[in-house]
């Protein structure tokens, strides 16, 4: 198993995706990429501990490619938009790769360079940097859209991304599809 770490926007779409997709054996939400140790949902939402809402994925690479999943992540979010995706807003929700190896940062480059080459134009502002640490979520943000599926937000912004992923990414999906 290897794992990718990745923030675009909101955890909770990012993990309602993941989840969806062959080969990831867990989706964990949690917070990277800042400066303050241990932080909390609150302190992460007032902007001042430099670190993203961000997922980690557990994955079998015989199943499913560290590409795949960087190439699901371009497509369910929008990575022409500094620290906002939608209506969320903030450098919590930048858009982020976090890489585990240098393996992953030279895929990531790659995949970044072809997109802007193919499909956004130069436009790409998504950051590219060493994980460092991760720290997992409070309970309440795991597996937080099959809990809460019916709410407004899930409604409005996380099934349109599980639109967007079964018709872009059909071939990718476990048979567990909501």
């Amino acid at each position: 198993m290897e794992q990718a770490t990745l923030g675009g926007g909101c955890f909770w779409c990012l993990e309602a995706v993941y989840q969806q997709v062959r080969g990831v054996e867990s989706v964990v939400s949690g917070y990277a990429g800042g400066h303050v140790p241990n932080p909390t949902y609150r302190q992460v939402c007032g902007k001042d501990t430099g670190h993203a809402e961000v997922v980690q994925v557990t994955y079998d690479p015989d199943v499913v490619s560290y590409r795949a999943l960087l190439e699901i992540f371009f497509t369910i979010h929008n990575p022409t938009t500094r620290n906002r995706e939608g209506a969320d807003v903030g450098p919590q929700y930048r858009s982020i790769i976090l890489h585990h190896d240098k393996a992953q940062q030279e895929t990531a480059e790659s995949v970044i360079e072809e997109l802007n080459a193919s499909v956004f134009d130069g436009g790409i502002v998504t950051e590219v940097e060493p994980l460092d640490t991760f720290y997992e979520a409070e309970a309440n943000h795991q597996d937080y859209y099959a809990s809460n599926s019916n709410l407004p937000y899930c409604r409005a912004v996380i099934d349109p991304k599980l639109k967007k992923l079964r018709q872009k990414h059909a071939d990718k999906l476990s048979g567990a599809v909501a």
